[in-house]
């Protein structure tokens, strides 16, 4: 007879396995989502590597606005990086395999990028707003020393937020064997309250209304161009400047457009479908982390610097 002797190992791999909640997706699309993810990883990962090697390498690239794009783009090599390969395993798998640390620190990132991301896009919108309403004192005041002080202190503000709010919403002391288990679900709801204002609420009006702002001089901006037209040489020198402020103001609203319609659906539909299993909850939970994939993009679509740049970096002709 064989005598079988349960180890502490064995009775907790058996509680997790128990604990762990059951997915109704089928293996067919269970690998595809593995490969679509891993894919968009790998991609988000290569294309905002070369927004940040471009402006960072190409000196005639270190513009205010451009710096901008460049703090972006961290923010989103760190989700491609870090973020979507672990929401990946969160997600697809029944089980959390990675420990109770590591998704405490997943957490973690993935408030830092939300929450970097915005502070990035209010200073763009910031940046658009002055170039588009103030043009004559855009130099002056958007300067680069003052541009490289204010993403210092956004992410600085960032980090320090986001390292006191994970307190409220991780719970480290229970051995988790899902996902869901190494956070609080039903927290305080006055720490949500006050989060969902400081970190979603009141950037996204500024957005929005420093946007709303720029759309209502760019076309007031356009109608007299339209209707004037530019007499003189200087005049036409003025028109151009103007049509590619617009031009940038308007590539830049759909990145924060971008964004925008990503993040706002996974703040109300998260707590809801995540715990499902089925496919609906697994598209709405990487709907936000795939903004981070469609940004450079858009870039390429809108930059034609970034279509150069990339050329000869793939091309290996960076000097």
């Amino acid at each position: 007879m064989i005598h079988v002797h349960h180890t502490k190992d064995d009775s907790r791999l058996q509680s997790l396995n128990t604990s762990c909640r059951k997915t109704s997706i089928s293996t067919s699309i269970y690998i595809t989502l593995y490969i679509f993810f891993s894919l968009i990883s790998a991609f988000t990962v290569f294309l905002n590597l070369l927004v940040i090697i471009s402006i960072s390498h190409f000196k005639h690239l270190h513009t205010p606005t451009n710096l901008l794009i460049l703090s972006l783009a961290v923010s989103d090599l760190l989700v491609g990086l870090i973020v979507i390969p672990a929401m990946t395993v969160a997600i697809m798998e029944p089980c959390w395999v990675l420990g109770r640390y590591f998704c405490a620190l997943l957490l973690y990132i993935n408030f830092l990028c939300c929450t970097s991301s915005l502070g990035n896009l209010i200073l763009i919108s910031i940046d658009r707003y002055v170039a588009v309403c103030a043009p004559l004192f855009y130099h002056s005041r958007i300067t680069i020393a003052r541009i490289k002080f204010c993403i210092f202190i956004t992410w600085g503000c960032c980090i320090m937020y986001d390292a006191v709010l994970i307190k409220s919403y991780v719970n480290v002391k229970v051995p988790s064997g899902c996902f869901e288990e190494c956070y609080f679900i039903e927290g305080d709801f006055l720490v949500s309250i006050i989060d969902f204002v400081i970190s979603i609420f009141v950037p996204c009006s500024i957005i929005v209304i420093l946007y709303f702002k720029i759309f209502v001089v760019a076309r007031s901006q356009a109608r007299k161009i339209f209707f004037k037209g530019a007499a003189t040489l200087s005049g036409i020198k003025i028109v151009q400047a103007s049509k590619s402020e617009r031009k940038a103001a308007k590539t830049l609203g759909i990145v924060v457009f971008n964004y925008l319609l990503c993040w706002n659906p996974f703040l109300y539909i998260f707590c809801i479908l995540f715990s499902s299993g089925n496919l609906t909850s697994v598209i709405i939970t990487f709907l936000p982390l795939v903004n981070s994939f469609i940004n450079p993009i858009i870039y390429a679509l809108f930059y034609p610097w970034f279509k150069v740049t990339a050329k000869r970096i793939l091309t290996l002709k960076l000097l």
